[in-house]
Protein backbone atom coordinates (compact mmCIF):
# COMPACT_ATOMS: atom_id res chain seq x y z
CA UNK A 1 0.00 0.00 0.00
CA UNK A 2 2.80 2.28 0.62
CA UNK A 3 4.28 1.46 -3.24
CA UNK A 4 0.58 2.47 -4.06
CA UNK A 5 0.66 5.42 -2.36
CA UNK A 6 3.62 6.68 -3.81
CA UNK A 7 2.87 5.44 -7.37
CA UNK A 8 -0.54 7.41 -7.05
CA UNK A 9 1.52 10.66 -5.51
CA UNK A 10 3.56 10.31 -8.70
CA UNK A 11 0.47 9.83 -11.18
CA UNK A 12 -1.09 12.90 -9.60
CA UNK A 13 1.67 14.93 -10.73
CA UNK A 14 2.62 13.56 -13.67
CA UNK A 15 -1.14 14.43 -14.91
CA UNK A 16 -0.79 17.95 -13.43
CA UNK A 17 1.94 18.25 -15.35
CA UNK A 18 0.13 16.88 -18.83
CA UNK A 19 -3.26 18.76 -17.29
CA UNK A 20 -3.72 21.91 -19.97
CA UNK A 21 -3.22 18.92 -23.17
CA UNK A 22 -6.39 17.57 -22.00
CA UNK A 23 -8.05 20.37 -20.78
CA UNK A 24 -7.87 21.76 -24.52
CA UNK A 25 -9.48 18.50 -26.07
CA UNK A 26 -13.31 18.55 -27.13
CA UNK A 27 -15.51 18.28 -23.87
CA UNK A 28 -19.07 18.32 -22.65
CA UNK A 29 -20.32 21.01 -20.48
CA UNK A 30 -20.92 20.73 -17.11
CA UNK A 31 -24.42 19.55 -16.22
CA UNK A 32 -25.57 20.19 -12.79
CA UNK A 33 -28.67 17.82 -12.07
CA UNK A 34 -30.20 20.30 -9.80
CA UNK A 35 -29.86 23.13 -12.17
CA UNK A 36 -31.33 21.05 -14.47
CA UNK A 37 -34.47 19.32 -12.95
CA UNK A 38 -34.44 21.02 -9.41
CA UNK A 39 -33.22 19.59 -5.69
CA UNK A 40 -36.12 16.97 -5.16
CA UNK A 41 -36.63 16.02 -8.49
CA UNK A 42 -32.45 15.38 -8.86
CA UNK A 43 -32.44 13.44 -5.57
CA UNK A 44 -35.05 11.46 -6.65
CA UNK A 45 -34.07 10.33 -9.23
CA UNK A 46 -29.98 9.42 -7.81
CA UNK A 47 -32.47 7.39 -5.14
CA UNK A 48 -34.29 5.63 -7.91
CA UNK A 49 -31.04 4.94 -9.87
CA UNK A 50 -29.58 3.94 -6.37
CA UNK A 51 -32.22 1.16 -5.63
CA UNK A 52 -31.71 -0.14 -9.26
CA UNK A 53 -28.41 -0.93 -9.23
CA UNK A 54 -28.82 -2.17 -5.21
CA UNK A 55 -31.69 -4.22 -7.09
CA UNK A 56 -29.63 -5.31 -10.03
CA UNK A 57 -26.68 -6.54 -7.82
CA UNK A 58 -28.76 -8.51 -5.52
CA UNK A 59 -30.53 -10.53 -8.49
CA UNK A 60 -26.99 -11.08 -9.89
CA UNK A 61 -25.66 -12.33 -6.59
CA UNK A 62 -28.52 -14.31 -5.76
CA UNK A 63 -28.60 -16.36 -9.23
CA UNK A 64 -24.94 -16.62 -8.62
CA UNK A 65 -24.91 -17.80 -5.28
CA UNK A 66 -28.64 -18.11 -4.45
CA UNK A 67 -27.57 -15.91 -1.86
CA UNK A 68 -26.19 -12.33 -1.24
CA UNK A 69 -22.30 -12.66 -0.58
CA UNK A 70 -21.74 -11.55 3.03
CA UNK A 71 -19.71 -8.82 4.02
CA UNK A 72 -16.15 -9.13 3.99
CA UNK A 73 -14.60 -9.20 8.01
CA UNK A 74 -15.42 -11.04 11.26
CA UNK A 75 -18.91 -9.58 12.59
CA UNK A 76 -18.30 -7.98 15.91
CA UNK A 77 -21.07 -7.19 18.83
CA UNK A 78 -20.80 -5.22 21.68
CA UNK A 79 -20.34 -1.95 22.73
CA UNK A 80 -16.41 -1.96 21.01
CA UNK A 81 -17.86 -2.68 17.41
CA UNK A 82 -17.52 1.22 17.27
CA UNK A 83 -13.51 0.88 17.24
CA UNK A 84 -12.85 -2.55 16.53
CA UNK A 85 -15.08 -2.91 13.58
CA UNK A 86 -16.51 -3.83 10.72
CA UNK A 87 -19.41 -0.90 11.27
CA UNK A 88 -22.76 -2.17 10.01
CA UNK A 89 -23.09 -0.39 6.08
CA UNK A 90 -25.42 1.90 7.20
CA UNK A 91 -23.43 3.47 9.77
CA UNK A 92 -20.82 3.22 7.40
CA UNK A 93 -22.81 5.32 5.14
CA UNK A 94 -24.01 7.68 7.94
CA UNK A 95 -20.69 8.58 8.89
CA UNK A 96 -19.59 9.38 5.47
CA UNK A 97 -22.45 11.62 4.82
CA UNK A 98 -21.39 13.63 8.15
CA UNK A 99 -17.71 13.93 6.80
CA UNK A 100 -19.19 15.47 3.58
CA UNK A 101 -21.36 17.71 5.94
CA UNK A 102 -18.79 19.19 8.24
CA UNK A 103 -16.20 19.47 5.04
CA UNK A 104 -18.49 21.13 3.35
CA UNK A 105 -18.81 23.95 6.66
CA UNK A 106 -15.24 23.87 6.89
CA UNK A 107 -13.93 24.09 3.46
CA UNK A 108 -16.40 25.44 1.08
CA UNK A 109 -16.31 22.65 -1.31
CA UNK A 110 -16.92 18.63 -1.04
CA UNK A 111 -14.84 16.21 0.16
CA UNK A 112 -11.66 15.34 -1.84
CA UNK A 113 -8.41 13.87 -1.41
CA UNK A 114 -6.62 13.96 -4.56
CA UNK A 115 -5.53 17.56 -4.41
CA UNK A 116 -3.46 17.12 -1.38
CA UNK A 117 -1.77 14.20 -2.53
CA UNK A 118 -0.74 16.28 -5.78
CA UNK A 119 0.63 18.94 -3.56
CA UNK A 120 2.77 16.87 -1.67
CA UNK A 121 4.30 15.44 -5.00
CA UNK A 122 4.46 18.42 -6.82
CA UNK A 123 6.31 20.45 -3.05
CA UNK A 124 8.85 17.64 -3.37
CA UNK A 125 9.62 18.26 -6.97
CA UNK A 126 9.84 21.67 -6.14
CA UNK A 127 12.54 21.20 -3.26
CA UNK A 128 14.54 19.51 -5.63
CA UNK A 129 14.64 22.26 -7.98
CA UNK A 130 12.07 21.09 -10.72
CA UNK A 131 9.95 25.01 -11.79
CA UNK A 132 6.55 23.51 -11.10
CA UNK A 133 5.18 27.08 -10.08
CA UNK A 134 5.45 27.63 -14.01
CA UNK A 135 2.66 24.35 -14.99
CA UNK A 136 -0.53 25.97 -15.65
CA UNK A 137 -2.60 23.26 -13.19
CA UNK A 138 -0.73 25.52 -10.67
CA UNK A 139 -1.13 29.02 -12.42
CA UNK A 140 -4.80 29.26 -10.32
CA UNK A 141 -4.20 31.77 -7.41
CA UNK A 142 -6.09 29.31 -5.12
CA UNK A 143 -3.56 26.51 -5.88
CA UNK A 144 -0.24 28.89 -6.03
CA UNK A 145 -1.15 30.05 -2.66
CA UNK A 146 -1.12 26.59 -1.65
CA UNK A 147 2.30 25.60 -3.26
CA UNK A 148 4.02 28.02 -1.76
CA UNK A 149 2.30 27.23 1.75
CA UNK A 150 3.02 24.94 4.41
CA UNK A 151 0.98 21.45 3.97
CA UNK A 152 -0.63 22.38 7.38
CA UNK A 153 -2.37 24.82 5.96
CA UNK A 154 -3.97 23.63 2.96
CA UNK A 155 -6.95 21.90 4.10
CA UNK A 156 -7.20 18.10 2.25
CA UNK A 157 -3.79 17.69 2.72
CA UNK A 158 -4.87 17.74 6.38
CA UNK A 159 -7.67 15.24 5.94
CA UNK A 160 -5.50 12.86 4.13
CA UNK A 161 -2.92 12.77 6.87
CA UNK A 162 -5.66 12.30 9.54
CA UNK A 163 -7.07 9.25 6.25
CA UNK A 164 -4.06 7.82 6.51
CA UNK A 165 -3.64 7.80 10.75
CA UNK A 166 -7.50 6.70 11.03
CA UNK A 167 -6.41 4.28 8.79
CA UNK A 168 -3.28 2.81 10.86
CA UNK A 169 -5.50 3.22 13.65
CA UNK A 170 -8.43 1.68 12.63
CA UNK A 171 -6.46 -2.02 11.23
CA UNK A 172 -4.27 -1.45 14.71
CA UNK A 173 -8.01 -1.65 17.20
CA UNK A 174 -8.94 -4.73 14.84
CA UNK A 175 -5.72 -6.81 15.63
CA UNK A 176 -4.81 -6.36 11.98
CA UNK A 177 -2.34 -4.17 11.74
CA UNK A 178 0.54 -6.26 9.75
CA UNK A 179 3.24 -4.89 8.04
CA UNK A 180 4.96 -6.90 5.46
CA UNK A 181 8.55 -6.56 4.29
CA UNK A 182 8.76 -9.14 2.05
CA UNK A 183 6.55 -8.75 -0.96
CA UNK A 184 7.16 -10.35 -4.72
CA UNK A 185 8.18 -8.50 -7.26
CA UNK A 186 4.52 -8.97 -9.55
CA UNK A 187 3.08 -7.49 -6.30
CA UNK A 188 5.07 -4.12 -6.10
CA UNK A 189 4.62 -4.36 -10.21
CA UNK A 190 0.92 -4.23 -9.58
CA UNK A 191 1.29 -1.93 -6.79
CA UNK A 192 3.23 0.70 -9.16
CA UNK A 193 1.25 0.10 -11.87
CA UNK A 194 -2.08 0.80 -9.93
CA UNK A 195 -0.89 3.55 -8.01
CA UNK A 196 0.44 5.16 -11.48
CA UNK A 197 -3.08 5.03 -13.08
CA UNK A 198 -5.22 5.50 -10.05
CA UNK A 199 -3.35 9.10 -9.16
CA UNK A 200 -2.82 9.92 -13.23
CA UNK A 201 -6.85 9.58 -13.73
CA UNK A 202 -8.03 10.87 -10.32
CA UNK A 203 -6.06 13.92 -11.35
CA UNK A 204 -7.92 13.94 -14.75
CA UNK A 205 -11.21 12.95 -13.49
CA UNK A 206 -11.22 16.29 -10.70
CA UNK A 207 -11.17 13.67 -7.85
CA UNK A 208 -11.00 9.53 -7.05
CA UNK A 209 -14.07 7.76 -5.47
CA UNK A 210 -14.46 10.41 -2.83
CA UNK A 211 -13.69 13.53 -4.71
CA UNK A 212 -15.22 11.93 -8.16
CA UNK A 213 -17.53 9.93 -7.29
CA UNK A 214 -19.15 10.26 -3.96
CA UNK A 215 -18.96 14.16 -4.12
CA UNK A 216 -19.72 14.37 -7.33
CA UNK A 217 -23.22 12.16 -6.97
CA UNK A 218 -23.88 14.26 -3.70
CA UNK A 219 -23.66 17.48 -5.35
CA UNK A 220 -25.87 16.78 -8.44
CA UNK A 221 -23.10 16.39 -10.79
CA UNK A 222 -23.50 14.48 -13.71
CA UNK A 223 -20.22 13.54 -13.79
CA UNK A 224 -19.68 11.58 -10.99
CA UNK A 225 -22.58 8.97 -13.03
CA UNK A 226 -19.72 8.71 -15.68
CA UNK A 227 -17.18 8.08 -13.08
CA UNK A 228 -19.30 5.66 -11.87
CA UNK A 229 -19.68 3.61 -15.42
CA UNK A 230 -16.09 4.25 -16.38
CA UNK A 231 -14.88 2.93 -12.97
CA UNK A 232 -16.96 0.17 -13.00
CA UNK A 233 -15.99 -0.91 -16.36
CA UNK A 234 -12.13 -0.58 -14.80
CA UNK A 235 -12.80 -2.97 -11.74
CA UNK A 236 -13.97 -5.44 -14.07
CA UNK A 237 -11.23 -5.53 -16.00
CA UNK A 238 -8.56 -5.18 -13.42
CA UNK A 239 -9.90 -7.98 -11.62
CA UNK A 240 -9.43 -9.97 -14.74
CA UNK A 241 -5.94 -8.72 -14.76
CA UNK A 242 -5.01 -9.48 -11.37
CA UNK A 243 -3.38 -13.39 -12.36
CA UNK A 244 -1.12 -11.75 -13.82
CA UNK A 245 0.78 -10.11 -10.99
CA UNK A 246 0.19 -13.39 -8.95
CA UNK A 247 -2.73 -11.78 -6.98
CA UNK A 248 -5.94 -14.07 -6.08
CA UNK A 249 -9.17 -12.83 -7.68
CA UNK A 250 -10.98 -12.95 -4.88
CA UNK A 251 -9.54 -10.55 -2.40
CA UNK A 252 -10.35 -7.62 -5.42
CA UNK A 253 -13.94 -7.92 -4.40
CA UNK A 254 -13.06 -5.04 -1.01
CA UNK A 255 -14.39 -1.77 -1.53
CA UNK A 256 -10.96 -0.08 -1.02
CA UNK A 257 -10.69 3.65 -1.10
CA UNK A 258 -8.01 5.67 -2.79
Amino acid sequence: MLVTLFGFISGAVIGAAHAPWWQSAPALRPTSLVSELGPLAALGLSLAVFGLIAGGTLVLERRRHRRPTPAAGNPRRGRWRILRGPWPLAAGAVGLALVNFATLALAGRPWGITSGLTLWGSKTLAALGVDVAAWTYWSNPGRAAALHASVFTDITSVMDFGLILGALAAAGLAGRFGPVRRVPISSLVAALAGGLMLGYGALLAYGCNIGAYFSGIASGSLHGWLWLVAAFAGGVLGTRLRPFFGLSVERSAGGEGC
